[in-house]
């Protein structure tokens, strides 16, 4: 029923970091309001050969590194 939620499917990105990436912020609101009330930070800088660095920080830290041919136009 959850899914039927999101406006997006991360199985659609393009490439596996961006789709994990997407995964795990789903899995960390859900279990967020699923616990009653979290925090969570997610940042973003541009890396060595235009790689995007996402962080996002719930607890644990889940880094991703994203290429940018990964990136939807």
């Amino acid at each position: 029923m959850a899914e039927k939620l999101i406006h997006f499917n991360a199985r659609e990105a393009n490439g596996s970091q961006l789709r994990e990436a997407l995964e795990q912020i789903y899995e960390v609101v859900l279990d967020g309001l699923h616990h009653g009330h979290f925090r969570c930070s997610i940042s973003s800088a541009i890396g060595k050969g235009s790689r995007r660095d996402l962080v996002i920080e719930a607890g644990k830290s889940h880094k991703f590194t994203i290429p940018e041919d990964e990136l939807p136009r």
